[in-house]
Order: structure tokens, then C-alpha cells, then sequence
């Protein structure tokens, strides 16, 4: 009991407190991001423009086969070799990214191909345009169906964060390293409180998608 109540002091809390912004500021920077380039690959992939789509295929197959780990040192380590030079944060922003966008892009594509084919024709038959057609029609439809694999892919996204504690981000799992390399006794208490830490922010995302799809139902 000791071992808690000395790991759990104000100065340990706080720093782990700053861990856990830290990976809450990374998530949702990524997030963002990949949202926004998994949907534009998905749907330029959807779309089936002969070479376009095969070289995003491709990329993306690509990426989604290879370890986010080695994204994390391409990124930090050898994209400095050519010029590209990123800070801790940003280096695991964007192998983050890189990694979530090819994940994200096949779900979008995947909740595209879901929708019936009708559904565009009929729309274009009314005299709208295909951009308005996939705005207005296809997408909203489509994105009912991806709620659930879409939530489920960025909350590994969150978990994901811990990889880059192996270059050195201060985030939750590298502050709980720091904390109990110096008291092998807070280990234990460590484990504990990023269990509790991860989950409560991964549950509250989970919370939050089952209130997303309540709505698209009622709606």
C-alpha cells in the first residue's frame, strides 16, 4: 500500500497528467489528419480513376503491411537524411498519420462500396452533379455503416501513441517509464494508472460513437 501512496504523490500525478495531454494532443491532431486523407484516398479510390486508383492502391497496401514502428523511425531517423527534419511531436504526428490514413481510407472505401449503386444513378439522374451526388447521397448513407469500424480503428490510433515512446515522446507511457525507473516499487502503481488513464479516454470515445450512431438511427 505504501508503494501506491508514494507513486501516487502530487509531483507524479502531475507528470503523468502531462503524459496523458501529451497523447490526447498527438491523438487529436492525428486523427484530424487522417480523417481527412483516409476520406480523400477512399474516395478518389471509389471513384476508380484508372491510374490514380491503382497507385493509391498500391501505397496503401503498402503501408498498411508494414509495422508502425518502422513509420516512427522513417520519420524521425531517416527522413532527416534528406532534409526533412521534424520535432519529437511532429515526427509522431505524422507517422501516425501516414499509418491511420491507409488504415482509414479502406474503411471509407469499404462504407462506399456498401452503399447501393442506385442510390448514385438516382442521384445523377435528378440533374445533380456527381460531387453533389457523393455529398448529398452516397457519403452521408455511407458513413452510417463506417461509424463503428471508423471508432474502433482511432482508438488503436490512441493506443498507438505509446509506440513513440521509443523516440523519447514525453507522452503517458514514457512519463510512467521516467517515474518508475526511479522507484522500481511505483511499477506496479504505474500500470495501474495508464490502465486506468487509457481507458477512460479510449471508453469515452467508444461512449461518444455509440451516441453518433443513436443519432444517425433516430435520425
Amino acid at each position: 500500500m505504501q508503494n501506491f501512496i508514494d507513486a501516487y504523490s502530487y509531483v507524479n500525478l502531475s507528470f503523468l497528467m502531462d503524459g496523458l495531454m501529451v497523447t490526447i494532443q498527438v491523438s487529436v491532431v492525428s486523427i484530424v489528419l487522417s480523417f481527412v486523407i483516409g476520406g480523400l484516398l477512399g474516395v478518389l479510390r471509389f471513384a476508380n480513376i484508372k491510374v490514380v486508383s491503382r497507385v493509391i492502391g498500391l501505397i496503401v497496401d503498402i503501408i498498411r503491411n508494414l509495422p508502425l514502428l518502422l513509420i516512427i523511425f522513417f520519420t524521425y531517423f531517416a527522413l532527416p537524411q534528406i532534409g526533412i527534419k521534424f520535432s519529437i511531436f511532429w515526427a509522431a504526428v505524422a507517422a501516425l498519420t501516414i499509418f491511420e490514413s491507409a488504415m482509414l481510407s479502406e474503411i471509407f472505401r469499404a462504407g462506399l462500396n456498401a452503399v447501393p449503386k442506385g442510390q448514385m444513378e438516382a442521384g445523377l439522374s435528378t440533374g445533380l452533379t456527381y460531387r453533389e451526388t457523393m455529398l448529398s447521397i452516397v457519403i452521408p448513407q455511407a458513413f452510417k455503416s463506417m461509424i463503428p469500424a471508423l471508432v474502433s480503428q482511432l482508438i488503436s490510433l490512441i493506443k498507438d501513441t505509446s509506440l513513440a515512446v521509443i523516440i523519447s515522446l514525453p507522452e503517458l507511457t514514457h512519463n510512467a517509464k521516467i517515474i518508475y525507473g526511479q522507484n522500481e516499487g511505483a511499477i506496479i502503481p504505474m500500470f495501474v494508472a495508464m490502465t486506468v488513464m487509457y481507458f477512460v479516454v479510449c471508453y469515452a470515445l467508444s461512449l461518444f460513437s455509440k451516441y453518433l450512431e443513436t443519432k444517425q438511427y433516430n435520425y
